[in-house]
């Protein structure tokens, strides 16, 4: 019997991953939270295998949650399930001991067989990001310092300065629901904004946003 323990505050995603789950371990247990709070309760309560954990909690960080299974359940297997995939959270997310780090965008057949390659001892991480850290790996210290030192002037006149904080709080890996208390407005006016900084950026997800806003300067 494997335990699961999945961990996202978008209860539909919850039983979209545990369904993956069960296609991969038939005997598999799940058990959900939606908060890194009732995270760390159930994980005092049971021991579980495995993890997988969005980046966007609403009282937190999930990789928050990776960093305490090292110290409170360091033989549970974490692995980040998130839309956010920009190169500071993925690097934060493994030194902070997560096994894997998948995208939330992925097909059910693509997590699946990320999810299986575990049963042969390999990490789960989707291959965008792979590709990406594959390449900063690579990189000398010395080019990685001329590519940030000849970063493009911040296209300043593309977004509004309410558009800017909230990609900046999108990039810390807030949900909609966290940028909504942050900047003290509505969740559909935050879904708003996010809508015009898709189109004005020509993107078509949360992480390819932050990406393509530090390309342009508008993000450190």
């Amino acid at each position: 019997m494997l335990n699961v323990l999945i961990v996202d505050d978008d209860e539909p995603v919850r039983w979209r991953l545990q369904r993956i789950v069960s296609q991969v371990h038939a005997q598999a247990l799940c058990t959900q939270a939606d908060s890194l709070a009732q995270a760390r309760a159930q994980s005092a309560l049971q021991r579980f295998d495995l993890a997988l954990v969005d980046v966007g909690l609403p009282d937190g960080s999930g990789i928050e949650f990776v960093e305490w299974m090292q110290t409170h359940a360091p033989k549970t297997e974490t692995v980040i399930v998130s839309s956010l995939g920009d190169d500071a959270t993925v690097l934060r997310a493994i030194r902070g001991g997560a096994t894997g780090y998948l995208l939330k965008n992925g097909e059910d057949v693509e997590l699946e067989l990320s999810l299986r390659s575990m049963q042969r001892g390999g990490a789960p991480i989707d291959p965008v990001i792979a590709r990406r850290i594959l390449h900063l790996v690579a990189a000398p210290p010395a080019a990685q310092v001329v590519r940030i030192a000849a970063a493009p002037p911040a296209d300043t006149g593309l977004l509004s300065e309410r558009e800017i904080e909230v990609l900046e709080l999108v990039a810390q890996g807030q949900s909609n629901r966290e940028i909504a208390q942050s900047l003290h407005i509505s969740v559909n006016t935050v879904e708003c904004h996010a809508k015009n900084i898709y189109r004005k950026l020509v993107v078509r997800s949360r992480a390819a946003a932050v990406h393509s806003a530090r390309g342009r300067g508008l993000l450190p």
